[in-house]
């Protein structure tokens, strides 16, 4: 029997202010039986014939995809764009997943029911009495309208489970109460960021108003370790795009990406927007995929491009580590990691524990700490490489463990030497007399608080799946 053709037309897009959201514009004149289905699976109107699927678990591409078929099932033509399609295509998983025997479609059902629990506190069908933090994540406890079903909710976002269920509210709360009396607080718990993003993009398709720009001047070329920053982001991206053998993995939030080497002993951790001068790269090596870090480098957030494309380039083609697990960080090691500053003239002062090399011109520089070296089971911070004002005062920073590789500090050594890169120029300094200001009082140490265990989450994968 052939499907009856439905005058009705969907053309599925990826949000522009959201980044897994899903928009579908509609249009024929039979739209209404259109914007009718898709509002009975979850889609919310935001303009007149323009629908939003956001959700809390990032899935939307799956789910948009799922409608499509859904759609062309009933007679209706749809469309899916480019850049959505891509997004469906999309092989990801969660780093670090807890329910690690899960597979994927498993997870997604998961997923899934943390959705329906989330839409069902957000249209009020799930009235919230109470919530509080558990170690690391929150709970909470509230009652269904619809039947009166109590239940005991534990975890975020797309791992809210319902933990536990009661006959009764004031069940419900007695015992929530007993197991987390000291961080109980009434009503639901604040927003997390997923749950305000999505709530967002359930409102509007606004993009944040730019206002234009002066045309920037011309680029000047300066040593790499003086280099702009550039984008972070598109370089990883880049880095990905150019070695299959590196695996991309979402985590709990948008604000890391990890990427791991498909043998599963060189990882890279990237947190994006981290402040300028903390901590936006984490490159950590394992001699097995279950066994303690070997080393582990780090860079800061205006660590420049050029820099950072040496240290990806030496991650992508490495030979292998060259310096032994419980052997000493010796003379042989120091020379074969800071040749290149030497053969260029860098300076080269001892200071107690502290060997240092210095540009010429005093603006970057590369510090060992001998104390450091002699305790690499404790993977501190033996190498510093450093560039600004001075090394107290540095505009960026990467520090690197003992048995970081001889031939990657040579590699990141040449490129301070002898790497290019540009940067916008600087604008004109303006001298301004020192003005006396008050010391603002010492901030008292935060004070932990004790919680309950933590209540372990609800199996819902399948046991046949368990490793």
């Amino acid at each position: 029997m052939t499907t009856p053709s439905i005058d009705a037309h969907v053309r599925l897009d990826s949000h522009p202010a959201h980044s897994s959201a899903v928009t579908a514009a509609l249009t024929g004149t039979q739209a209404h039986v259109t914007h009718m289905a898709l509002e009975a699976d979850g889609w919310i109107a935001v303009a007149e014939n323009i629908l939003v699927l956001a959700r809390i678990d990032h899935e939307e591409p799956y789910w948009a995809e799922k409608a499509a078929q859904a759609l062309n099932a009933e007679g209706i033509t749809t469309e899916i764009a480019p850049s959505l399609r891509e997004a469906i295509d999309e092989e990801w998983t969660w780093a670090n997943y807890p329910m690690p025997w899960c597979t994927r479609s498993e997870i997604r059902e998961v997923s899934d029911q943390a959705q329906k629990i989330y839409d069902d506190i957000q249209y009020g069908h799930l009235l919230i009495h109470a919530h509080a933090q558990d170690g690391h994540t929150t709970v909470a406890v509230g009652t269904y309208l619809s039947g009166g079903k109590s239940v005991y909710l534990h975890g975020e976002n797309h791992l809210r489970q319902v933990a536990d269920t009661f006959d009764s509210p004031a069940q419900a709360l007695v015992a929530f109460e007993k197991a987390h009396g000291d961080t109980m607080r009434p009503g639901p718990a604040p927003m997390t960021d997923t749950e305000r993003a999505a709530a967002k993009a359930r409102t509007s398709l606004d993009t944040p108003a730019v206002e234009p720009e002066a045309p920037l001047p011309a680029l000047e070329t300066v040593p790499a370790y003086a280099a702009d920053a550039g984008n972070h982001d598109a370089l990883l991206d880049t880095f990905l795009d150019a070695h299959g053998d590196w695996q991309k993995w979402r985590t709990w939030s948008d604000e890391t990406t990890h990427a791991i080497h498909e043998d599963q002993t060189l990882r890279i951790e990237r947190v994006h927007d981290a402040p300028t001068h903390e901590t936006a790269w984490t490159v950590a090596a394992y001699e097995t995929p279950v066994s303690d870090r070997m080393w582990v480098l780090t860079a800061t957030g205006s660590t420049p491009a050029p820099v950072l494309q040496d240290l990806l380039h030496h991650l992508a083609y490495n030979d292998g580590w060259d310096t032994a697990l419980g052997s000493p960080v010796d003379e042989k090691t120091v020379t074969a990691a800071t040749q290149p500053l030497s053969d260029a003239g860098w300076k080269h002062t001892v200071d107690g524990r502290w060997i240092r090399w210095t540009s010429p011109a005093g603006d970057a520089g590369v510090q060992f700490d001998a104390f450091a070296a002699q305790h690499p089971i404790q993977n501190l911070d033996t190498w510093t490489v450093w560039a600004g004002p001075s090394l107290d005062h540095a505009t960026w920073n990467l520090t690197a463990s003992p048995y970081t590789p001889s031939s990657l500090l040579a590699d990141l050594s040449e490129t301070l030497t002898h790497g290019t890169g540009t940067r916008q120029p600087l604008p004109p300094t303006r001298k301004h007399k020192a003005a006396l200001g008050t010391t603002p009082p010492p901030t008292s140490a935060a004070t932990a608080s004790p919680f309950s265990a933590a209540t372990a989450p609800v199996d819902m994968c399948s046991t046949s799946s368990r490793q």
